[in-house]
C-alpha cells in the first residue's frame, strides 16, 4: 500500500516528504510516524540534527571505517537515524533469505557437478555458459565444507506495494558486516535515547561467521587465514577488522607457497600448512576467461582441486551473482528444494527469450538496464531518470548484444528519513541481508546494513556511487 504524509503528524520533527509513490519506512499508512518509530522521533524532536550527525560520523571515523582504494578511499558515511524493522516482518524476511541462499548453494554445487538444472530444462544452457564468474577450473572439484558460499549478502528493496523483494544476490565476497557493526556502535553512543529493550543483538554475528569458516575445515589439518589483496582492495578496512574480530591471521597472496598439492603460508616468520582460507580477494577464478589459469589459480588450483584446502567463499561462487542467473533463483528454490519461494525476486527479463527484447524496448521508460557483469552499480541505466541520449544508447546496446544485459522494471524503492544539511529529508534505501551457513543451517544477521543513496532522488545506494549506511534495528 502506498503511504501518504500528513505534515501535522505527531513526532516528525520538520520531516515533510513530498507526495510520491514511494513507501516511507518511518510512516504508517495514514502518514503519521509508524508505531515502532514514535519513541525515536519524540527523542529527536528539538535535537540539533547537524550536531548529532557529526557526532555519529566522528565515532565511525574514529574506528577507521573507510571504503575505496588509493585516491578514492574515503570515510564510510553513516546516517544518524536508524531504520527500525518489526520483529515479525524480519522473521518472514529471514526465513525467505535462508531458503534462497540454500537454493543458491545447491545451484553452485550443481553448476560444477552434473548441471541437472540445464539437463532438466529449468535453465537454458546459454544462460549458464555465459554467466559472469563461471570458473572452468572448478569443474569436478570435490565439494568441501557445508556450502560453496557460506557467506552471502542479499540486496533487498521495498516497492510501492510495500512488499520486500531481492534486487541482487551477492555470493562472491559480500561486504558490509563491519560497517554495520561500526554504525551500531556509533549510534548507541550518540543517539539521545537508549536502545529499545526488544532490539535484537548483533553479538552473535561474528561468532556465526567464524562458525561457518570453521565448518569448512572438515577433516583438514592446518591453519585458518583471511586472504586479502591488501590496501588496494576497496574493502581493506573490512578485511583488517574481520581478521581481528575473527582471530585470523591476515595475509596477502605473496605469503602463499604451494607444496606437494598443499598450500603453506609464511605467518610471523613461520611456514605453516593451511586448511581453510577465507577469501576476500577480488580475484575469484582459477581459470580466466581466456582459458588459462589465473595467477592465483596457478598457485592454489592444484590444492583446491585435490581437496587439500577449503576456501570460504569458494572459487566460482560468483556464478550465483550473475544478473541473469538472478532471474532464475525462484525456479532454483522449486527445483532444488521442492518449495515455493518465500521471498520474491525483482522480475528480470532474459533478453534472448522470445519476445522479451521487444517488450523491454516498448516499455523502455519503465526499465532499468544492467550489464550482466560487474558490481557496485556501474553501467546501470535507470531509464526514467536518464538523459534521452543515454536511454537511446542503452536500447542500441541491448539490441546489439541482448546476451550481455538484463532489464528489470524500475522499482519505486522505499525512502527513509535521513539527516541532510541538519534536517530530516527522505532518501532511498535498500537492505543488505547477511546469511551465514554452517552445519546447523543458515544464520541471518538480525537487521543487516541499510544502505542509503545520499543524493536527492538518487536510486543507487552503493558506496562506490556515493552511498552511505544506516544501522538497522529489529525490534520485537
Amino acid at each position: 500500500m502506498t503511504r501518504t504524509h500528513d505534515s501535522t503528524a505527531p513526532g516528525l520533527p520538520g520531516y515533510s516528504p513530498d507526495s510520491s509513490p514511494f513507501v516511507d519506512e518511518a510512516l504508517d499508512a495514514g502518514g503519521s510516524a509508524a508505531l515502532i518509530y514514535r519513541e525515536m522521533f519524540t527523542a529527536l524532536e528539538g535535537a540539533d540534527l547537524a550536531a548529532l550527525g557529526r557526532a555519529v560520523q566522528e565515532q565511525v571515523d574514529s574506528v577507521g571505517a573507510e571504503f575505496g582504494s588509493g585516491p578514492t578511499r574515503q570515510p564510510f558515511p553513516v546516517d544518524a537515524v536508524p531504520r527500525v524493522v518489526d520483529g515479525s516482518e524480519w522473521d518472514a524476511l529471514a526465513a525467505g533469505a535462508g531458503q534462497r541462499v540454500r537454493a543458491l548453494n545447491a545451484f553452485i554445487a550443481d553448476v560444477y557437478g552434473d548441471r541437472r538444472i540445464v539437463t532438466e530444462g529449468v535453465m537454458p544452457a546459454r544462460v549458464l555458459e555465459a554467466a559472469d564468474h563461471l570458473d572452468a577450473g572448478m569443474a569436478g572439484a570435490p565439494p568441501i565444507g557445508v556450502a560453496r558460499a557460506p557467506m552471502a549478502g542479499l540486496d533487498v528493496v521495498r516497492g510501492a506495494d510495500g512488499s520486500l523483494q531481492v534486487l541482487e544476490d551477492n555470493l562472491r565476497t559480500p561486504s558490509g558486516i563491519t560497517y554495520l557493526a561500526a554504525a551500531r556502535e556509533a549510534l548507541d553512543n550518540a543517539l539521545p535515547l537508549p536502545a529499545p529493550s526488544g532490539r535484537r543483538s548483533l553479538a552473535d554475528s561474528f561468532t556465526a561467521m567464524r562458525s561457518c569458516i570453521d565448518d569448512a575445515r572438515g577433516d583438514l589439518e592446518g591453519e585458518v587465514v583471511l586472504l586479502s589483496d591488501g590496501p588496494s582492495n576497496s574493502a581493506w578496512y573490512e578485511h583488517q577488522t574481520l581478521a581481528a574480530r575473527l582471530g585470523l591471521p591476515l595475509i596477502t597472496p605473496d605469503a602463499l607457497h604451494a607444496e606437494a598439492g598443499h598450500l603453506n603460508a609464511a605467518i610471523d616468520g613461520e611456514e605453516v600448512r593451511l586448511a581453510v582460507i577465507y577469501r576476500r580477494m577480488d580475484e575469484d577464478r582459477l581459470v580466466g576467461l581466456d582459458g588459462n589459469a589465473t595467477t592465483l589459480g596457478l598457485m592454489v588450483g592444484d590444492a583446491r582441486r585435490a581437496g587439500n584446502v577449503a576456501f570460504v567463499d569458494d572459487f566460482g561462487t560468483g556464478v550465483g551473482d550473475d544478473k541473469l542467473v538472478h532471474g532464475y533463483v525462484e525456479d532454483m528454490v522449486r527445483f532444488y528444494l521442492g518449495q515455493e519461494p518465500l521471498l520474491r525476486s525483482v522480475p528480470t527479463f532474459d533478453l534472448e527469450r522470445e519476445g522479451a527484447l521487444e517488450e523491454v524496448v516498448s516499455r523502455i521508460d519503465e526499465m532499468v538496464i544492467k550489464p550482466r557483469t560487474g558490481h557496485g552499480g556501474k553501467g546501470i541505466v535507470v531509464c526514467a531518470h536518464a538523459q534521452r541520449e543515454d536511454v537511446e544508447a542503452a536500447v542500441a546496446a541491448i539490441t546489439a548484444h541482448p546476451d550481455r544485459y538484463v532489464a528489470q522494471p524500475m522499482v519505486s524503492i522505499s525512502r527513509h528519513p535521513t539527516v541532510i544539511d541538519g534536517r530530516l529529508a527522505p532518501r532511498h534505501v535498500d537492505l543488505r541481508v547477511f546469511v551465514f551457513t554452517d552445519a546447523e543451517g543458515e544464520h541471518v544477521v538480525p537487521g543487516g546494513l541499510t544502505r542509503v543513496a545520499l543524493g536527492e532522488g538518487a536510486l543507487v545506494v552503493n558506496s562506490s556511487q556515493q552511498g552511505g549506511g544506516k544501522d538497522t534495528w529489529v525490534v520485537d
